[in-house]
């Protein structure tokens, strides 16, 4: 029986072991669909404390079921180690670590490199590895196929399959989660991307799209990303420009998206957030260099967007002025610094870059966020406060909304006489408008 035979049979009789290296927002989800459908799956990571709360069933992962996790723990289907050796003992094993950038905006793709070198130590005949962090493309033939097979002594294609599918995760979306997106599968040979793509119909709901090679996979996430960063971008722009004409462009959006084709609606914030938007197109633009090329339309929205949560604070001080304060001294509270509404998540969040700006005019800045108590930023750890009422709200000189949480009460906020800054338009609803004024 060849490789390709033995792998589609264990596929179908459901005796394929999974693995998952990196138990966050994108690794534990799959691993929880895996063992769902059947299939005895082990996670991986570098984190005790994660693997700890795996194996006890306590889930920290907005969308992931606390009732699965448990039942699939104490049932033997689901299991997390620190110890990489037991990669041998699987068949399949899904590479979701972080891709963040470092200090000078360049890809930091070092959690890929040493989670693949840990992977090649305990290769074993016969495995297939997916990498599904977002990253640059060509990664996946350039980087991770050397080391796997340089650290195995395999070769890829013959004694092990090697592809890569992009993550698709949304957090706090109500109706997409990881088992039912589609999936994307490029991998390296048509056998690869037939068994591979075969293991994720075998735990989706979602359509599988197969793609000819990895590249195209890899390039296909960063068009899903540096789509929305450009316009975003470019609404930002909207945004600033119809504030100096005086024009709502809340109420441009709202127009523009009657037409029921060729328009999209995005909408104006204090930046961009989250685990890949932000960071995508500096992968591109990094990767574009190596071939000569200048990426200019995708440079010049990430530069307008990284620039947002200044202009934030520019405007909050134009605010100020008008009830003549000044941004040095004022006591500012910053409503939400989740990345998006109604979940805990603050990976890239433009509330902590505002936050930051407000800090370097002077300003003492507060924050309530139900959703997130603490956050860390820049090695130090910052706690926000318990309870938003109207005594606490009437402390400050001034409210800047930065995240729509569904469970803040705003018409509270804005009657309580301080002026609101909302960056989310999250008011729109709201009779009493005196005091409000929208990005």
């Amino acid at each position: 029986m060849t490789m390709k035979e033995e792998l589609i049979q264990k596929i179908q009789n459901k005796t394929l072991r999974m693995g998952v290296c990196g138990l966050g927002y994108v690794g534990l989800p799959l691993a929880v669909d895996k063992a769902k459908h059947g299939f005895h799956t082990t996670g991986f990571d570098v984190q005790q404390e994660k693997v700890d709360l795996v194996n006890a069933g306590k889930n920290y992962i907005g969308d992931v079921v606390d009732s699965d996790l448990q039942e699939l723990v104490a049932s033997g289907m689901l299991r997390a180690t620190t110890d990489f050796s037991l990669v041998c003992d699987v068949d399949f094993i899904a590479i979701c670590v972080p891709t963040p950038l470092d200090k000078h905006q360049q890809p930091d793709i070092s959690y890929v490199r040493d989670s693949t070198i840990a992977i090649s130590k305990h290769l074993k005949k016969g495995t297939m590895v997916v990498l599904e962090s977002t990253t640059y493309p060509g990664t996946t033939e350039e980087l991770i196929r050397p080391i796997l097979e340089e650290g195995s002594g395999l070769k890829c294609g013959e004694d092990f399959y090697l592809g890569f599918s992009p993550e698709r995760v949304d957090p706090g979306n109500l109706i997409y989660k990881t088992s039912n997106t589609p999936k994307v599968v490029g991998a390296i040979g048509e056998d690869a991307a037939e068994v591979i793509s075969m293991v994720y119909r075998s735990i989706l709901e979602g359509e599988v799209h197969t793609v000819s090679c990895p590249a195209v996979a890899e390039m296909e996430k960063i068009l899903e990303n540096t789509y929305r960063n450009i316009n975003i971008g470019l609404v930002n722009e909207m945004a600033i420009l119809c504030n100096r004409m005086g024009i709502d462009i809340w109420e441009v959006i709202d127009a523009a998206k009657t037409k029921p084709y060729g328009f999209q609606a995005f909408y104006p914030g204090p930046g961009l957030g989250g685990h890949c938007i932000p960071l995508d197109p500096y992968y591109l633009s990094w990767k574009a260099r190596e071939y000569g090329f200048h990426t200019s339309m995708i440079e010049t929205s990430m530069m307008i967007n990284d620039r947002m949560p200044e202009y934030t604070v520019e405007r909050a001080g134009k605010i100020l002025n008008r009830y003549q304060k000044a941004l040095n001294g004022s006591k500012v509270l910053v409503l939400g610094v989740a990345y998006k509404q109604d979940i805990d998540d603050y990976r890239e969040s433009p509330a902590l870059r505002v936050i930051e700006e407000f800090h370097k005019t002077g300003a003492n800045t507060n924050y309530y966020d139900p959703f997130v108590p603490k956050y860390r930023y820049e090695g130090q750890w910052h706690t926000g406060l318990t309870e938003l009422t109207a005594d606490v709200v009437k402390q400050y000189d001034l409210v800047v909304i930065t995240t729509a949480h569904s469970n803040v009460d705003y018409a509270m906020v804005a009657d309580c006489g301080v002026p609101v800054f909302d960056c989310k338009n999250v008011t729109k609803g709201l009779a009493n408008r005196e005091n409000i004024e929208v990005l």
